[in-house]
């Protein structure tokens, strides 16, 4: 006798006559009662977020939206150029450039932080013991020649606006936990070991806000993701009615400095 495979999950599922997902019917118990991001913190984790984790996981949502003409809007618009029969392409292409430069801080920074706290033990209790905790991580980055994650930025070098707007909600919220202890911990204390201030980051503080709001490891960077799903989007918008792929991509082919191999 055969045993039927069976192949297991606790999302979604489907008969003919209903939608099911996380056990509650689509249309009577989900539609017009949840809202996108409380679905999504809904199906990564498979528990109902908080009022304050969905707070939380919204405002980083809203914080890595849209950058402007970043490599990852610039990728989508081109391909859209070059494939205007090919929306999902186009998204795509925007999406796969999302990594160690651009969204995926919010990953290195949040496994960054979970690293240093289990090597820690003991959290500390006191700010006097986040710093000492802070000088510790940032030393040892230092000793093996590898940057802090989420510290430092490119453009707002004298702050990143998102950074205290994130932890002052954090704060108000009651989510304000060890990651983002040790992460302000960092911002303090770095400059004792780097000898220059550098900002804290948006996209290392999203890292440390979904940490405390209770995202899996696992998955940071797609929630990273998802939020630049929406503002690649736009751009693709943007591109119908006001393109400038053509422009971007004729301007750099007129602008060749073309140098043979000898």
């Amino acid at each position: 006798m055969t045993t039927k495979q069976t192949y297991k999950t606790g999302l979604g599922t489907s008969d003919a006559d209903s939608i099911t997902l996380l056990g509650h019917d689509l249309a009577t118990e989900i539609l017009g009662k949840y809202s996108f991001g409380e679905l999504s913190y809904y199906l990564i984790t498979k528990r109902r977020p908080t009022r304050g984790q969905l707070v939380m996981f919204e405002a980083v949502l809203a914080s890595l939206a849209d950058h402007g003409f970043t490599p990852t809007a610039i990728a989508a618009r081109l391909t859209y150029a070059s494939a205007p029969d090919s929306l999902q392409g186009a998204l795509a292409a925007g999406l796969l450039g999302g990594g160690s430069r651009f969204l995926g801080v919010t990953e290195d920074c949040a496994h960054f932080l979970a690293r240093e706290l289990k090597e820690i033990g003991n959290i500390p209790t006191t700010q006097d013991g986040w710093d000492a905790a802070a000088l510790n991580a940032v030393q040892k980055q230092r000793d093996i020649g590898k940057f802090v994650p989420g510290l430092g930025h490119p453009v707002h070098k004298q702050g990143d606006p998102r950074t205290p707007v994130l932890m002052a909600m954090a704060r108000e919220q009651g989510l304000f936990g060890s990651h983002l202890s040790l992460f302000e911990a960092i911002g303090r204390m770095h400059s004792q070991v780097l000898g220059k201030t550098l900002p804290l980051n948006g996209a290392g503080v999203c890292g440390a806000v979904l940490a405390d709001a209770g995202i899996p490891m696992g998955v940071m960077r797609g929630v990273a993701l998802l939020a630049r799903c929406a503002g690649l989007l736009g751009h693709l918008v943007e591109e119908q009615t006001d393109p400038i792929g053509i422009d971007v991509y004729m301007n750099v082919d007129r602008n060749i400095d073309y140098q043979p191999p000898k």
